[in-house]
C-alpha cells in the first residue's frame, strides 16, 4: 500500500495567522487589515509551482497587501508559519514503512519554506521513502497531474493509495483519480484512522 501524507497541518502544524502577526508588528499595519488583504492568489500559486523566485513572490505579495518590508523582514514572517511537528504521525509513518508499505510526503510548498522546515524537522524526510514538493514538480494540489505523477513514480494504482490532507479541495482532487483520501480536520484523525490511540 502507498500512503501519501501532506505536510502542513498533517505532519507539521502551521498557522498563517503567525505570519501575518509578524508582518503586522514589523509594518505597523493592523493584523485585521492584513488578514483582509491576504489571499492565496496567483503569486502564491506561481511560487508553489516554482514559477517565480522568492524575491518576486515577496515583492508581489507586499504590493498586493500594501506592505513595505525588506526581503529579510518578509522571510522572518513567512517562516513564522511553522509551529511544531506531530510526533505521533511521524511514528505512524515509520511503522507503516516497517510493515513494508511505501510512505511519501506530497506538499504544496515553496523554495523559501524549504530553506527552513527540512532543517527544523529532519524527521519528516527520514520517516518517508520520498518527498514530493510542488515547486520541484511545477505542479500543485489539487491539480490532478500531481497525483498522477506520484502514482506513476511509485508504480501504484489509485485504489492502492491512501492520501491524507487538511485541505478539502486537495481531497477532492485525489478522489477524482480514485485515490482513497482522508480529510485531516484535527490531530486525532490520523491516529484514529490507524487505531493508534
Amino acid at each position: 500500500m502507498l500512503y501519501i501524507f501532506d505536510l502542513g497541518n498533517v505532519i507539521v502544524d502551521i498557522d498563517f495567522k503567525r505570519v501575518l502577526g509578524v508582518w503586522s508588528n514589523l509594518s505597523g499595519i493592523p493584523l485585521a487589515t492584513l488578514s483582509e488583504r491576504f489571499t492565496m492568489g496567483k503569486p502564491f500559486e506561481q511560487h508553489e509551482r516554482g514559477e517565480i523566485s522568492d524575491e518576486e513572490f515577496a515583492s508581489q505579495l507586499c504590493e498586493e497587501m500594501g506592505l513595505t518590508l525588506s526581503f529579510e523582514q518578509f522571510e522572518a514572517g513567512w517562516q513564522a508559519i511553522f509551529i511544531g511537528q506531530r510526533d505521533e504521525v511521524l511514528e505512524i509513518m515509520r511503522l507503516l514503512r516497517k510493515e513494508g508499505n511505501r510512505v511519501v510526503v506530497l506538499s504544496n510548498t515553496n523554495a523559501l519554506h524549504c530553506r527552513y522546515w527540512p532543517e527544523q524537522y529532519p524527521k519528516v524526510s527520514t520517516s518517508a521513502d520520498r518527498v514530493y514538493l510542488s515547486q520541484e514538480l511545477g505542479m500543485r494540489k489539487p491539480e490532478v497531474d500531481i497525483y498522477r505523477y506520484v502514482l506513476q513514480q511509485e508504480g501504484v494504482a489509485p485504489q492502492h493509495a491512501v492520501f491524507f490532507d487538511d485541505n478539502y479541495d486537495n481531497i477532492i482532487g485525489a478522489e477524482a483519480l480514485g485515490i482513497n483520501a482522508v480529510h485531516v480536520v484535527d490531530k486525532k484523525v490520523i491516529p484514529d484512522y490507524f487505531g493508534a490511540n
